[in-house]
């Protein structure tokens, strides 16, 4: 019985959570702008969707910023993991504290703080006005910590001793990393990435302090249309996003798993 009752409760849960997800895509393809009325299959809001220039322009800036800042996260993030390694196991607490903090903090404080920042460097130096560029930093600036969480474990789980082995077969430090240390971790790596590019694309909050009026991204868009009734519009585009999502993580669990059966292999093997 107490395995039905798990099986149940794990199946309210997901009902609980998807279910509005997949009301919103039956009803992107409804031909009326009723959101509780199918009124016949129709793809006109895909197609609204695609003409609306606004909408467009702003997909096309989440998308950018999302990988910019995916990339530079997923360096600084895995940078800053493999440098903690060397530190003393009380520095290492200190550092992962602040590490934590951005994680931790309301999104509002951090998006006032970064904002008040960039509007005190622009005033004393006429450096990063309020656009594309501040926005930029402050989603590097939260994501970071995403990357180097997910970095970390793998780093944990890696045989010290590996890269120390490669340099006295007569491997080069750095050549040594990218053959020994980076192959090991590359799943943290990619983990981190995922994250940090689903974060900053669906970020509202700390866009709001740090974009200005020149670099309005998705999320902003949204919210704005959201002052009126919200058009139809906006369920095609969802759909577009949670499926483009949906496929990505499928294509990346399928990797780690093929992965996994290969390793298992080589181990069954040795």
């Amino acid at each position: 019985m107490k395995k039905v009752f798990d099986r149940i409760y794990v199946a309210l849960i997901l009902l609980f959570m998807y279910v509005p997800i997949f009301v919103m895509i039956v009803f992107s393809f409804n031909d009326s702008k009723s959101r509780s009325v199918w009124q016949g299959f129709s793809l006109r809001w895909y197609e609204a969707l695609f003409n609306d220039q606004s909408i467009m322009d702003s997909l096309w800036l989440s998308v950018l910023v999302a990988v910019l800042s995916a990339a530079f996260s997923t360096v600084l993030g895995t940078l800053a993991a493999i440098g903690l390694r060397a530190f003393t196991k009380r520095t290492q607490q200190f550092v992962m504290t602040v590490n934590n903090i951005p994680m931790v903090n309301p999104e509002i404080v951090t998006g006032i703080a970064m904002m008040l920042m960039f509007v005190v460097i622009f005033r004393s130096t006429g450096l990063l006005q309020p656009g594309f560029a501040t926005l930029l930093i402050a989603h590097i600036t939260f994501c970071t910590p995403y990357v180097m969480l997910s970095v970390l474990p793998k780093l944990r789980q890696m045989n010290p001793h590996l890269y120390e082995a490669a340099q006295d077969l007569g491997c080069p430090p750095v050549k040594a990393f990218f053959k020994v240390v980076l192959p090991e971790i590359m799943p943290g790596i990619i983990t981190g990435a995922l994250m940090a590019f689903t974060l900053s694309l669906d970020d509202f909050v700390i866009s709001y302090f740090t974009s200005g009026s020149s670099a309005q991204t998705l999320p902003l868009v949204i919210y704005s249309m959201t002052k009126k009734r919200i058009n139809p519009k906006v369920n095609a585009l969802s759909s577009i996003m949670f499926i483009a999502v949906l496929v990505l993580l499928v294509i990346i669990n399928l990797r780690e798993m093929r992965e996994e059966a290969k390793n298992k292999g080589v181990k069954a093997k040795g």
